[in-house]
């Protein structure tokens, strides 16, 4: 009778990501030998030395090898330096050092500093280091040797047992994305504690003078300036249609602009442009001059050409002058209702765009 074979077990929790780390640690440390009586100490003899006082580095004892003879018979003329572990047991230790003359100002000489690569210090070979470091001549020459004094320092640093570990994936807090804005729209729309109003047009608007002054420096200075308008709690906006006004208010309190209805939508743009130049509020500017970009069309050019140019809006300027250079397009703007204002509120631009279309 056939039979069948067992199915894997599935998961469908999707792929899973671990991780681990190599960890080679190490121990450093240093240690200056002092040399008072340098001249003192020539004539020791070659391959002679005298130890520094040991020191622990890395769980491990050292001390410094000083040959002021040299340490073989080819290095009479030299002052040779050694590290030396000092070693009671059988184990070996890695480690790489450097050994550095050190100047007046107590810091390594770069032409006498040397440093090793990483070495196995055993019972078999405790010392390590630089048999020719310097010239005894070259270092009674120079300044480096003060009052018969001179020091070297010994850097170290102790190779622990190289292991791996695993890394534990960070805990991760899903945050939703910020609802400041809604709560500040809402603020807006119930006008709750609100401390003054605006009457634009036919409508009143109920406000918070704080979060006005905090997003225009126009408002901030009306409103918590020295202007009249810093104890009024009505103030009159001309030159402005109230949906316009509105459409302000919603971009002050949640950074955003409000739905706007597909037709109408260009010509908002234009009077928000004009309002947001008004209360000196460039983010609004930028957003506005982006929109105007997309929606130049033979019946707005001329509006928006006028527009881009007496607010100082370049970018909104140069996507004018591409549209109007393009065949046709200058004709039926010329024939539009935006025409004759373009040409009496800004005749420089109108020279500009006659001498890019001359040949």
């Amino acid at each position: 009778m056939p039979t069948s074979s067992p199915s894997p077990v599935g998961n469908n929790d999707g792929p899973s990501l671990t991780a681990s780390a190599i960890i080679a640690p190490a121990v450093s440390g240093s240690h200056v030998l002092k040399i008072d009586g340098y001249s003192r100490t020539k004539g020791l003899g070659n391959g002679k030395r005298i130890n520094s006082d040991t020191f622990t580095i890395g769980g491990h004892r050292w001390c410094v090898q000083y040959y002021p003879d040299g340490v073989a018979s080819n290095d009479t003329d030299w002052i040779s330096v050694f590290l030396f572990s000092d070693r009671s047991d059988d184990t070996e230790v890695k480690a790489k050092f450097k050994i550095s003359l050190l100047g007046q100002d107590r810091q390594p000489v770069p032409q006498y500093s040397f440093s090793s690569l990483i070495h196995t210090f055993s019972t078999k070979e405790a010392a390590w280091g630089f048999a020719q470091f310097i010239k005894k001549y070259d270092l009674e020459e120079s300044l480096h040797l003060k009052d018969d004094v001179f020091s070297i320092r010994c850097d170290v640093t102790v190779l622990k047992e190289i292991f791996t570990e695993p890394i534990r994936p960070p805990v991760v807090v899903p945050v939703p994305p910020s609802d400041m804005h809604q709560h500040f729209g809402q603020l807006l729309l119930a006008g709750e504690a609100a401390d003054v109003n605006f009457e634009v047009g036919a409508e009143t608007f109920a406000a918070h003078r704080c979060i006005l002054a905090a997003r225009s420096s126009v408002f901030k200075a009306e409103l918590l300036g020295t202007m009249k308008e810093k104890t009024a709690t009505h103030i009159r906006i001309d030159d402005m249609e109230p949906k316009v006004f509105k459409a302000l208010l919603h971009f002050i309190y949640t950074d955003s602009l409000p739905v706007m209805d597909e037709g109408d939508g260009a010509a908002t743009a234009q009077h928000l442009l004009v309002a947001a130049d008004r209360y000196s509020m460039e983010r609004l500017k930028l957003i506005c001059e982006g929109k105007l970009c997309d929606h130049i069309c033979k019946s707005t050019a001329a509006t928006t050409l006028a527009l881009a140019e007496q607010h100082g809006r370049v970018a909104l300027k140069e996507a004018c002058f591409k549209f109007l250079t393009s065949p046709g397009n200058l004709k039926a703007v010329m024939a539009s209702d935006g025409y004759d204002h373009l040409r009496s509120s800004c005749p420089g631009v109108m020279d500009e765009l006659v001498a890019m279309l001359a040949p």
